[in-house]
């Protein structure tokens, strides 16, 4: 069915509302822009490159927000309405056969279920096409639906042009339609501007395409909430908590427990395999991949992660584009920043610091370390207290720790260094040079103890001052 739909997601607009100088399309939710959810849904019943969106206010900044590729582009160099932005993408989007689907590129909460069902009344009813409606408490603002006998759809009136029997109505156009497209296109110029914007306006076409014998039948959609349009911060706020809880759900459906689902952040492409528990406060962001059996402790911020099954992140770690292997077990309070890679089995414990470090399996660094820039081979010990030394002041530099090297607490390694494997480093050493296989590297001043100091000290501190 994909090969006979055009879809064009109209997406143009500043959105003044928002009180931004970002446009619209491009704010937030649940880890992804509003265009981007709206695309999501657009992908479940058309093909990429069947896919147009009309861009418009800065339209180079919406272009490269969108992360699917093969999506068509046009653009509306100037603001003349609904329908004038269809025409835009005439080029891209005008078929002889099959159907066009319209969406609002500011309706995130849009399901591909219900566009999955619009398209089947469409293509199965006799007429021009379909439109979605639904009906709210509060119609401030929408178009309202006006219905034939038949249950057909008459006409759309904007708020501003509706008679005072008109405004009581409560059935409403939130701006998604599926029309066939070769009327539609054969007739889309007899849109005009007569109306107190003069502007070329979408709804017109119902009242065109019915003169023209095509009748346009409704779609009612009983969850209002899934029409919600973005032009707000306050509405945008709504959304993200939806999306949220939708992603939630899924997951929890899939297998997944959340221990306080209402408590959680999921960004929309998180993946998570089964009888995985999330503690409550847990956030997982951007394109994070968990896989089956871990847990993931209370207040844990993870984000672009991959993560393998059996591990166990300890609560209140904040990793971002790391990779976990198997049976770890990370935290609790630690940092893994960018490009961190730990192993199989491998232990990082509280207030330890990675960042683009390779960490080998069955290796351990417990407590209060700062492993940056640096290769540690598998079963290695770091002691509490050690830091590699990566800037200096100019360049990083990188520290090759090879396997089963033990670093005794509170040493010092000054990158550029190697040290072979199974090589002992004294506790409270700083090291600057090559250390060999096996050996034992100290590198810190011997002890020395002058007895009676510190009493001579104290007595000459407490000496009155003559």
């Amino acid at each position: 069915m994909k090969e006979h739909v055009r879809v064009v997601i109209l997406a143009a607009g500043l959105g003044t509302r928002m009180k931004s100088s970002i446009a619209k399309v491009l704010h937030q939710a649940a880890g992804d822009t509003i265009l981007n959810h709206v695309l999501r849904a657009a992908l479940a019943v058309a093909a990429p490159e069947n896919i147009t969106v009309v861009v418009g206010h800065q339209a180079e900044q919406v272009r490269k927000s969108v992360r699917f590729t093969g999506i068509q582009f046009a653009e509306q160099k100037e603001q003349k309405g609904t329908a004038h932005a269809v025409v835009c993408a005439r080029d891209q989007a005008a078929s002889d056969e099959g159907l066009l689907l319209i969406l609002n590129g500011d309706g995130p909460l849009l399901k591909a279920e219900t566009l999955k069902r619009l398209l089947q009344s469409a293509g199965d009813a006799k007429t021009g096409g379909t439109l979605v409606t639904t009906v709210v408490q509060d119609a401030s603002g929408y178009g309202r639906i006006i219905r034939s006998q038949d249950g057909m759809i008459a006409a759309i009136r904007e708020q501003k042009a509706a008679s005072p029997e008109e405004l009581q109505i409560r059935e409403i156009n939130p701006g998604v339609y599926c029309f066939r497209a070769q009327p539609f296109w054969k007739y889309i110029e007899e849109v005009r501007p007569d109306n107190p914007a003069r502007e070329y306006y979408l709804t017109d076409m119902v009242e065109i395409l019915r003169a023209h014998g095509f009748a346009i039948a409704p779609l009612l959609v009983e969850d209002e909430t899934e029409l919600l349009g973005i032009n707000t911060r306050v509405e945008l706020a709504v959304a993200d908590r939806i999306l949220r809880a939708r992603k939630a759900e899924e997951l929890m459906l899939s297998g997944v427990t959340i221990e306080a689902p209402e408590s959680v952040r999921i960004d929309a492409e998180v993946e998570i395999g089964p009888d995985t528990v999330l503690e409550p406060g847990v956030q997982l962001r951007g394109k994070t991949r968990i896989g089956e059996r871990c847990h993931v402790g209370t207040g844990a911020i993870l984000r672009d992660c991959q993560i393998e099954s059996d591990v166990t992140v300890y609560p209140y770690v904040i990793a971002e584009g790391a990779v976990i292997r198997s049976q770890a077990a990370i935290g609790p309070f630690a940092r893994v920043r960018i490009r961190a890679d730990i192993g199989r089995d491998a232990r990082i414990g509280n207030f330890v610091e990675l960042k683009n470090t390779d960490f080998g399996a069955g290796s351990k660094a417990q407590h209060l370390a700062y492993l940056g820039d640096s290769s540690i081979g598998a079963d290695a010990n770091i002691g509490a207290g050690t830091i590699t030394c990566n800037y200096d002041g100019q360049h990083k530099n990188r520290t090759e720790i090879a396997d089963e090297v033990f670093v005794g607490s509170n040493s010092t390694l000054v990158a550029p260094l190697k040290i072979a494997e199974g090589a002992y480093i004294a506790a409270g050493s700083v090291i600057t040079k090559p250390v060999e296989a096996d050996a034992l590297a100290i590198g810190r001043a011997y002890q020395v103890d002058k007895p009676g100091w510190a009493r001579r000290r104290r007595e000459k501190v407490s000496a009155p001052a003559k």
